[in-house]
Formats: C-alpha cells, sequence, structure tokens
C-alpha cells in the first residue's frame, strides 16, 4: 500500500478518484489521507516558541485538535511501502509537508521511505506525472516559510506587546499588516489636508443640418468666473461651425491571465467579492480540479494549455479570433516556474454553484481572451469653435473662446472582447460631419463643480498598491485584509476602506516610533530577503540575526516612553459638562472620545459629536465567574455596555478585559430554540433543526447538516452523526 498525504480532504477525494484502479496490485493501491492544513505551529506563548540565543530556532508543537490527525497518519505510515507527500506547490505546502515528514520519522516504526510531489492542477494527468517524478523536501523553500513566520511572530509580539502598554490593551501590529494601515493613513490624511477649489464645465447641444444632436464639451475648466461669462456670452452670439474632424483606428489588446492579486481586484470590481471570499472559492474550484493553483504571480500559461485555449478559440470563435500571446510577468521576483491561473480544461464552461460559476467564468474568460486578437475600434473626435470668434476681453489676453469636442468610438472588429464583453465599454455613436459644417446652437450651460481629493482605497485597489510597492506576496494579501479589518482597524462602506479611530492611533503611533519597520522600502527588501532564502542565496539565521538585534534595540528604547492617554486637546468650545474644565481627546474601545482634563479627579466625557458618553451602568448584581472571589481577581460587577455597532446593549462584568463573562440575554437565546425536546435530558432543545426523518441505526432524530453532509444524527455517538467517515464498503 503507498500512503498519499494532502492537506485539504476535498483535494484528498478529487485525487484518490484519480488514482482508484490505478494498480491491480494491492501493494501498489494508493491510499489518499488530509492532514487538514498545518498539523504543527508555534506555540501561543512566546515564551518558548523562538530559542533566539540558539540560531532563531522555533519550537513547533502538534495543533490542537490535530493529534487525532498524526496518529492516524502515523498507523498508516507504518504499514505503508511508500509514503508520497503532495501539498500545495509553495512555501506553506513545503512547510507543511516537512512537518508532517519530521514526525513521521520520530514515529521510528515508520520504515517506508519519504518522497515529496508537486503538482500545479489537480487532473488525472497531473497527478501521474507528477508521481513519476518525486523528490525530497525543498529546505531553501521550507527555511523561507519558516523566517516568514518567525520573523512576523517577533515582530507581531514585540510591537504588540509595546502598544498594549504604551497606547491600549489588545492592540496589535504586524510586519505586512501594519504597512497596509500606514497606507490607508496616508491617503486619509491626503484627503483631510485637500482644499476643494471651484471650477465650471461648460457644455453646448447643437444640431447638425440632418437634424441630429450632438453634445459638445469646452476643451478647459475655468476657474475664473468671469471668464465662464464671457465664454456663454461669446458662446451664443457667435456661429458655430466645425473646425476639425479626426478619425482614427486604434486597437485595445487583451490583458495577460490572472495572477492572485489580480484575480482578487478583478473579482472585487466585477462580482464584489472580498479577497478572502475570492481565494475561499477558488481553493474550491482547485481542490476540485477545475483550476491550476490559485496562489502564483506568474501570468505564463504551459504550452499545452496554451495549444489547448488557441484550439478552443479557432473552432468556437474562428480563426481570425485566435492569435498566440505570451505575456511577460511584471512582479518582482516572480515564481515564472508556476503558471497563472486557469482552467484545467478549458473546453468545460459550468463547474459548481453559482459562486463557483461565477469566479470560475471570470478565469475562464480572462484566460481565452489572453490567447485572441486585438480589438480594433474606430475613434472620432469632433471640435467646434464660433466663426472668426472676438478676442476675450482683459490685459495681456488675445487668445479666443477654447475649442469644444465630443470624442466616440465604434467597435469594428471584436477580437478579444468577444470573450471579455464586460471589459468592453458602451460605444458611442457621434453624428456623421465635415470640416467647415455649420452647427445650430440650442443650448450653452455652465456647470460649477469642486475639485475632488484623491479617492478611498477598495479591497482591490489596497492589493494593486500593495503590489506594486513590493508589500506582500500572492499568499498574503487576502490575509492582510482580514487581518486590519478583524482587528477593527479598518471598516468597510460599500467597497470603500475608511480607517477607524483605533486604526489612526496605532498608525500614528508606529509612524512615529517605528517608521523605518513599516515603511515601503524595509518592507519590500524584507520580503526579497525571504524570496532570496527560498533560492538558496541567503542564509536564515544570519537574515533574521541582522534584523532583530538593532529592532529589539529599538523596542526596548521605547519602553520609557510615557503612556499615550492624550491624543491631543479638544476644541476650546468644547467644555466638560460636569466642572466646566477643558478637555483632551482619548481612546476607547468605540473609537475617539472627549475626556475632562482634570480626570480621574472628574470624570465627565463626550462624544466626538458633543453628546453626553454614558457610562456603564451597574446592574446592582455580582459577576458570576468573578463577583464571589476576593483580592484583584474578583469582586466584579455587572454593568450594561452599549455595543459597538449601536444596535443596543449587553450586560458584562465591569472587570472586562480581565474578566470577560457576558451574561446571555434571554430574547437571543429564545430566537436559536429549535423547539425540539431533546431525546437524551429531556428538558433542553436539541441545538440543529430537524429534518423530521428518524436514524435507522439508532432511532434518534436526524438533524440538518452542512453543504457535503447534508443530514447527520442529533446522536454524538452514533456513527451516522460523521457519515462521511464510514467506509464506502461499510456504506
Amino acid at each position: 500500500m503507498k500512503l498519499l498525504i494532502v492537506e485539504s480532504p476535498s483535494k484528498a477525494k478529487t485525487i484518490e478518484k484519480y488514482l482508484e484502479g490505478a494498480s491491480s496490485s494491492s501493494a501498489d493501491k494508493f491510499i489518499v489521507r488530509a492532514s487538514v492544513g498545518h498539523i504543527r505551529d508555534l506555540p501561543k506563548s512566546n515564551k518558548k516558541a523562538i530559542d533566539i540565543e540558539r540560531g532563531f530556532i522555533p519550537h513547533y508543537e502538534i495543533s490542537k485538535g490535530k493529534e487525532k490527525i498524526v496518529r492516524e497518519l502515523q498507523v498508516l505510515a507504518q504499514k505503508a511501502k511508500e509514503v508520497i507527500l503532495a501539498t500545495d506547490p509553495d512555501r506553506e505546502g513545503e512547510a507543511i509537508a516537512w512537518h508532517i515528514e519530521t514526525l513521521l520519522k520520530k514515529d521510528h516504526k515508520v520504515k517506508a521511505p519519504i518522497e515529496r510531489v508537486t503538482f500545479h492542477e489537480i487532473t488525472k494527468e497531473a497527478v501521474q506525472e507528477a508521481l513519476g517524478h518525486p523528490r525530497a523536501i525543498d529546505t531553501a523553500l521550507r527555511k523561507a516559510q519558516e523566517a516568514r513566520r518567525v520573523l512576523d511572530r517577533l515582530v507581531g509580539y514585540d510591537l504588540s506587546g509595546l502598544i498594549w502598554k504604551k497606547v491600549r490593551y489588545g492592540l496589535s501590529a504586524g510586519r505586512v499588516q501594519s504597512p497596509a494601515l500606514r497606507i490607508i493613513m496616508e491617503r486619509e490624511r491626503e484627503i483631510r489636508a485637500f482644499v476643494p477649489e471651484k471650477f465650471w464645465r461648460i457644455f453646448g447641444l447643437f444640431e447638425t443640418l440632418k437634424n441630429e444632436r450632438i453634445t459638445l464639451e469646452c476643451s478647459e475648466e475655468p476657474r475664473d468666473e468671469k471668464l465662464v461669462e464671457k465664454i456663454l456670452e461669446f458662446g451664443k452670439s457667435g456661429i458655430w461651425t466645425v473646425k476639425d474632424v479626426k478619425e482614427s483606428e486604434q486597437k485595445r489588446v487583451p490583458r495577460a491571465p490572472f495572477t492572485t492579486s489580480t484575480l482578487q481586484q478583478t473579482a472585487s470590481s466585477r462580482l464584489g467579492y472580498s479577497p478572502s471570499r475570492t481565494m475561499q472559492i477558488a481553493q474550491k474550484l482547485y481542490e476540485a480540479g477545475h483550476i491550476t493553483y490559485m496562489r502564483t504571480d506568474s501570468t505564463n500559461l504551459s504550452v499545452a494549455a496554451q495549444t489547448q485555449i488557441i484550439s478552443l478559440v479557432e473552432k468556437k470563435y474562428g480563426k481570425e479570433y485566435a492569435q498566440a500571446r505570451i505575456y511577460k510577468t511584471k512582479t518582482k521576483n516572480a515564481q515564472e516556474a508556476h503558471e497563472a491561473i486557469r482552467p484545467t480544461h478549458a473546453e468545460k464552461m459550468i463547474v459548481g454553484n453559482s459562486e463557483q460559476d461565477n469566479l470560475y467564468r471570470l478565469i475562464w474568460e480572462r484566460v481565452v481572451s489572453s490567447q485572441m486578437t486585438d480589438a480594433k475600434l474606430l475613434k472620432t473626435k469632433i471640435t467646434a469653435n464660433i466663426i472668426s470668434p472676438s478676442p476675450l476681453q482683459g490685459e495681456g489676453r488675445d487668445e479666443v473662446i477654447p475649442d469644444f469636442s465630443a470624442t466616440g468610438s465604434r467597435l469594428l472588429f471584436p477580437g478579444w472582447l468577444k470573450v471579455d464583453s464586460d471589459a468592453r465599454g458602451d460605444d458611442v455613436e457621434l453624428p456623421k460631419c465635415s470640416v467647415g459644417q455649420k452647427l445650430k446652437l440650442l443650448d450653452l450651460e455652465s456647470v460649477e463643480k469642486f475639485t475632488e481629493p484623491p479617492g478611498r482605497y477598495s479591497e482591490a485597489g489596497l492589493i494593486k498598491e500593495l503590489e506594486a510597492r513590493g508589500i506582500g506576496r500572492p499568499s498574503t494579501y487576502a490575509s492582510i485584509m482580514r487581518t486590519i479589518e478583524e482587528r477593527g482597524y479598518i471598516s468597510k462602506q460599500g467597497k470603500t476602506l475608511f480607517p477607524t479611530d483605533t486604526g489612526e492611533v496605532v498608525s500614528d503611533f508606529l509612524e512615529k516610533h517605528f517608521a523605518n519597520y513599516i515603511s515601503d522600502t524595509f518592507t519590500a527588501e524584507m520580503e526579497d530577503e525571504l524570496d532570496e532564502i527560498s533560492r538558496g542565496e541567503r542564509k536564515y539565521e544570519k537574515t533574521l540575526k541582522d534584523f532583530y538585534g538593532p529592532f529589539l534595540k529599538d523596542v526596548q528604547a521605547k519602553e520609557k516612553l510615557e503612556k499615550a492617554t492624550n491624543l491631543g486637546e479638544a476644541p476650546e468650545n468644547i467644555k466638560c459638562l460636569k466642572c466646566g474644565s477643558s478637555m483632551i481627546i482619548k481612546l476607547a474601545r468605540s473609537g475617539k472620545f472627549y475626556s475632562c482634563s482634570k480626570y480621574p479627579d472628574c470624570d465627565g466625557a463626550l462624544m466626538l459629536n458633543g453628546t453626553k458618553l454614558k457610562s456603564p451602568e451597574e446592574t446592582g448584581e455580582k459577576c458570576s465567574d468573578c463577583g464571589e472571589k476576593k483580592g484583584k481577581s474578583g469582586g466584579g460587577k455587572l454593568v450594561i455596555r452599549e455595543r459597538r455597532d449601536g444596535t443596543g446593549t449587553f450586560i458584562s462584568c465591569s472587570r472586562y478585559p480581565k474578566c470577560k463573562f457576558i451574561k446571555s440575554d434571554k430574547a437571543d437565546e429564545a430566537k436559536k430554540r429549535t423547539g425540539v425536546v431533546c431525546p437524551v435530558c429531556k428538558t433542553g432543545d436539541i441545538s440543529d433543526k430537524p429534518t423530521g426523518a428518524i436514524c435507522k441505526e439508532c432511532g434518534s432524530l436526524m438533524m440538518e447538516g452542512t453543504k457535503t453532509i447534508p443530514e447527520r444524527c442529533s446522536n454524538k455517538a452514533c456513527k451516522m452523526h460523521n457519515p462521511h467517515k464510514i467506509p464506502k464498503i461499510e456504506r
């Protein structure tokens, strides 16, 4: 028996299906099992996580809940004549494979050779090809992942610990998340500092000799109202003629196949998917064998894939639409051995549920259109002005009124837009005009406008910016977005990212005291060094030592800073309602607020909008967890607090965050009840909704399960509670 180990159960199912019947001999039969992601990681406690003195040696522990999986893999490996590690083809996958290998080798009963294989698509052909070319674990690749993990732990724990002491308990910083937050805050400061300027846009509605209407816009946007009035005056009194007509054929070149970042950007703008959601769906498509590996920064296509796509285009659209193309990857240090994200079988159009189909269609359209001919458009620009215009008055001015023009386009040949129609845009047809032709003015008007600040980032825009600055890698973009949102540093309104008060305070602190470590240059250079480790060009220990020595000194030097309780003075007109004193700005978990400058002698507080800030109100009850305890660890009282999202109140311990007790809400509990009495205790409700069926094994109620397990037994002791774990033969 041969044991093949992957990290995902769904990936295991797909591969097992391909390998069924691959050998008639029972000795060569494959058993495919999943590690379900990482099986070892650094412990949560930082004290024993990394041995810095001995060369930054990490101490790994089996992840909680993975003991059973590790034991199962060891038992199977003892019986196997060969163990094959087929985790994902990147640093993370190499690290998982190494951890599995390490644990299997610790079990001295495992005698079988352990080998590593990789494939970038889960198809029968790719899997069988990979099995024919096994190799050893790539130590350099694994070390690069370990360096990233250790580096992130050192930076995150040391910086976060300092922020806890100097700003507020529970906040955090990170090697890559903090530069992303800084970029958002830099844009926010630009917006706040922006001073809008008034300008005017001037439009004229005209009619041609054939009674066709056309709107022309002034080529200048004047900022002087008197000049606007003069343009309108001369324009309304003048005779308009067509000054110039330019027609030019232009080409639109197709876009390169998707990389991880461009997929996330396009899925966000076209489908409204967050980067995390996009990657979750892409992961399912990959594991089901529908697309190639979705974490890549390469735009390459294999020769076989390109040939398949060209053949499809010729067959489906005609030879005049097909054109083989090679795209140069723009990302620095891109892994060119990888491919772009593409369908494994280009002829397949539908793959799964609507979400998966939507993303698959996006991938399919992008890669198929990338091997098609240019789109041809006819661009037309019509320019008009008044005959013998009078000069505009004013000292030193002898210019005429600015030209008025309109630009239109018409598709001559769709080319790649035949497939990627969403990239086409609308045609703007202009009436046929000739130079010297008179135009009848129907209306001439000005519209007052104001210049606008640069726009805030969307998730797609921020990913594009991070990639352009060399911050992060394909595997990290989604987690960066998720982290800064979960930490409460940004809020999303529609697709737009807004920094929160907490995010602003954290970013300000880091920019003031650790500007070097969250700069574009430092972060990008560190990514380059990690890439060098992965290629075997740089040593793990030296890289971490060169960084951590100066970094630790800088952190320790900041230990002497006073706690940043005062974030600045409140406006002079804001006074304490209790004592009339001036107020200062402070940070609470819900954001900034005004606090009396005489605190703690006076506890007056206001929200930033000037309304009174309510303090938590005591209920008169003791905390169920710590109320009866003595000393510093006890004495908690229950208080009513307002929810952060403004949806109401809840009751919790006054000692939060040291005591995290929250009193259950009877109304919320009632909503969760199914109304079906538990068959065991006869008093409570069963937590999941019953389907109405009875388990054939034990007679208990059947309840609703998941998408993959639609129905399961409510009795946890029954094997039908986990029907997916029952061997096929037994079923």
